[in-house]
């Protein structure tokens, strides 16, 4: 497989809407290229964008300024990159959340509905309800995949748990809205929802907060979100975008590569922050989930690869 040599190369990252320190998919993001820059002792550039318009100026601008590779962050890039990317043959590019299919372009995707698994059943097990909850931002089939996830470990650790499911929109500012999240939240709580899985980007924060001023737990996403409520969050789903970002700042390998848990892709947080909240009987059942996912004796279904949870 061709791969693009970056040794002598400074690479750049696009941040998507939210920011760099998001505390969430972007600040992930940031982590890898940080820590890029820690092994390497060698600068990279970047772009925050702040609206819509400036995805493609972001890559056209850090092409002129020789920047190999160009890594975009987030699914809303799709287009950019494929446009600038064919204008641009010999500049290699990476995408996180989306598939561009063109020779220098690698594709990251990950199987979050693996780490989905495991944080449904965390959530049925520390459920005292048997309700539990997610709130997602854009209905769009990346988040369906992880409320698919979490609905089929919730009901593998309880057959009878209750899964309710709200989104927030159907644009992309549903990815920064922290009021709508906490607004459904708080809906949610309302049906007797005791656990919440935040699957929403930067309005999460909301969602989060929500969770905290309601006295239930909450679970995180893409980053480890644990240390922001210590004591009412349960774990957080932690999508390490930060490894396709080093990956792809050490050398671009075109094509599609996913991560999971076998990959270590996405899994849980486990730290001080959540210790007391989940048990050793909770790990133990966490631990035989994964092995058996890792091993493929425990089959996850792909939402957008089937009809289930449809």
């Amino acid at each position: 497989m061709l791969v693009c040599s970056l040794a002598q190369a400074q690479p750049a990252i696009i941040y998507e809407l939210g920011g760099k320190f998001d505390k969430s998919f972007n600040q992930a993001a940031w982590q890898g290229a940080e820590r890029w820059k820690q092994a390497t002792g060698r600068p990279y550039l970047e772009f925050e964008i702040v609206n819509a318009a400036q995805r493609e100026q972001a890559a056209l601008r850090l092409v002129e300024r020789g920047a190999k590779p160009v890594v975009a962050i987030g699914f809303p890039q799709a287009a950019s990159i494929a446009k600038v990317a064919r204008q641009h043959p010999d500049t290699p590019f990476a995408i996180v959340d989306a598939v561009v299919e063109l020779p220098n372009v690698q594709s990251f995707v990950y199987r979050e509905h693996e780490g989905s698994f495991l944080a449904g059943m965390l959530a049925a097990m520390a459920s005292k309800s048997g309700k539990v909850g997610l709130v997602g931002a854009m209905d769009i089939p990346l988040v369906r995949k992880f409320a698919c996830g979490y609905e089929q470990g919730a009901r593998h650790a309880d057959p009878k748990v209750q899964v309710f499911t709200s989104l927030i929109g159907n644009t992309p500012t549903a990815w920064t809205d922290p009021a709508r999240g906490a607004e459904l939240t708080k809906a949610q709580v309302t049906q007797g929802v005791d656990v919440v899985f935040s699957a929403a980007g930067t309005s999460g924060l909301g969602i989060l907060q929500a969770a905290r001023d309601a006295g239930i737990l909450a679970i995180g996403v893409d980053s480890n979100q644990n240390g922001l409520h210590p004591g009412t969050m349960l774990t957080s789903m932690v999508k390490r975008v930060d490894l396709a970002v080093l990956q792809a700042f050490s050398g671009i390998r075109p094509g599609v590569t996913a991560l999971g848990l076998k990959e270590g892709g996405v899994d849980l947080a486990m730290d001080e922050h959540n210790a007391r909240l989940v048990t050793p009987a909770m790990r133990a059942r966490l631990d035989a989930a994964r092995a058996d996912i890792v091993g493929g004796r425990l089959k996850v279904v792909d939402y957008t690869a089937a009809l289930a949870c449809r």
